[in-house]
């Protein structure tokens, strides 16, 4: 697949032809054609869920120069902790990690406790910015555009999402290689190609975030229902993804 010309801008129109030809190819295409157009202004944000460690693996076969991050919240599981360090050794590319800003957290913490995020969605809305979004803005610094490993059936917020996407919080390009997989794809691959996954997920997790804001789900739930399970579907965002 032929690389594009970089733009500082994508139309709308633009967007939509790309993704016209986007949506017939495989993820690996996908991950490929990102690298030719980006080259080293593109990254990957991962949290190290299912989508995610098989991103990184399609990563490392076909684009290995390609920047992995991820944001190191300082409230993520053990078992967080462990795949990332599985994945680093399995697929051997490294992973870039993003702290919050420390006096961002000390304040929040002592004003208003450890966990002020569950009172409400505004104060919800506050620890994501200072432990997610801040650093992400470090992260991206720099860059044309970033890779996530986002899947349009993962949640009611995520149907309208596309292979290319114009993140105008960002002011950048988002690629999606994974958009239009499905749950039991992902797990075809990891399976298929022995990639390491988090030990959460055989606990009932679908869906990992930080270890207060997450939950097991019940048989039968969304998949998204145990992140922030105290908040309406609508509002399951950290801002990373709107």
């Amino acid at each position: 697949m032929s690389s594009e010309v970089t733009a500082a801008v994508y139309s709308p129109e633009e967007i939509q032809e790309i993704n016209e030809r986007l949506k017939v190819r495989p993820a690996e295409e996908i991950v490929r054609w990102a690298s030719e157009t980006f080259g080293s202004e593109i990254a990957m944000a991962s949290s190290f869920g299912a989508e995610d460690v098989v991103l990184i693996d399609i990563i490392a076969k076909v684009a290995p120069k390609l920047r992995i991050f991820t944001l190191d919240t300082g409230r993520l599981h053990e078992e967080t902790y462990d795949v990332m360090e599985r994945i680093r050794v399995h697929s051997g590319v490294p992973i870039h990690s993003y702290f919050p800003d420390r006096e961002a957290v000390e304040q929040l913490e002592k004003e208003k406790g450890f966990y002020s995020f569950r009172e409400s969605l505004e104060n919800r809305k506050e620890c994501c910015g200072i432990r997610k979004m801040e650093p992400l803005r470090r992260a991206l610094s720099g860059q044309k555009a970033w890779m996530t490993g986002l899947r349009s059936a993962q949640s009611v917020t995520r149907t309208e999402m596309a292979a290319l996407e114009w993140d105008e919080g960002n002011g950048m390009a988002k690629v999606n290689p994974l958009i239009a997989w499905s749950d039991d794809q992902v797990w075809e691959y990891i399976r298929a190609n022995n990639v390491p996954y988090n030990a959460l997920h055989d606990k009932g997790f679908p869906s990992i975030g930080c270890a207060p804001c997450t939950r097991a789900v019940k048989p039968g739930e969304d998949i998204r229902a145990g992140r922030w399970w105290w908040e309406n579907p609508e509002n399951k965002e950290c801002g990373l993804h709107g």
